[in-house]
């Protein structure tokens, strides 16, 4: 197994270890649930955690960006804590 293998194959169990956790804001606001990862496929890095968004939240009146199925592309470097739940800044 090479580096790439190596990276490719963390960013499969990360991404599957993170799938379906909840997404929530600092202040406990509920995003939603992650549905993917996506990735810089030359450096391997983490871009965004791709949220389906939750009943209550309106998707266009948060600062994220959103993909063509209206699912929130939450940055990587917005994550504060991962256990449970994901706690973002926003």
């Amino acid at each position: 197994m090479n580096d790439t293998d190596g990276s490719r194959v963390m960013v499969e169990l990360l991404a599957k270890s993170l799938t379906k956790k909840s997404v929530v804001g600092v202040d406990g606001v509920d995003f939603g649930t992650v549905h993917n990862l996506t990735l810089n496929t030359t450096s391997g890095k983490l871009n965004d955690l791709v949220v389906d968004p939750s009943a209550r939240i309106e998707s266009r009146s948060l600062e994220f960006e959103t993909d063509e199925n209206d699912r929130l592309l939450v940055p990587v470097d917005r994550i504060r804590v991962v256990k449970d739940t994901i706690v973002v800044d926003y």
